[in-house]
């Protein structure tokens, strides 16, 4: 399965893609680094081509960049056909825009879950709510 890790420049995101490629899945690492800018809209289509899930674990945006780049985000993965949107964030500004969508969704509501738990989460099936995983 593609899945697409948002910012995976990040020690987490860097876990995750690590966890999903030695579980068999196809794990693409999507940062700015690599031409994938949540805020801008680079190089998501191209990202987001085929994905069956994407999980967003950036939480050190600017507060005036989540907005835009949640809305981008949801956008690209609308247009790709992605199936499920998992995000990591403890702001409810964000969770009120992911519920908006037409996206089928999980939200992670933790500062930091194991790369583990978050692979599980990933690949099972939206909850279309919040889940916390244990530590």
């Amino acid at each position: 399965m593609k899945i697409v890790v948002i910012c995976a420049g990040e020690l987490i995101g860097r876990e995750l893609v690590a966890e999903l490629g030695a579980r068999g899945h196809q794990p693409v690492a999507a940062s700015p680094d690599a031409g994938v800018d949540p805020v801008t809209g680079e190089g998501l289509a191209d990202a987001l081509a085929g994905a069956s899930v994407v999980v967003d674990v950036s939480n050190s945006r600017a507060p005036e960049d989540l907005d835009t780049a949640t809305r981008n985000l949801l956008a690209a993965e609308a247009a790709a056909g992605v199936g499920h949107h998992v995000a990591v964030s403890l702001v409810d500004a964000q969770h009120e825009l992911i519920a908006a969508s037409s996206l089928p969704y999980t939200i992670v509501r933790a500062t930091r879950p194991s790369a583990v738990a978050l692979a599980e989460i990933s690949v099972g099936p939206p909850v279309n709510g919040a889940v916390e995983p244990q530590p």
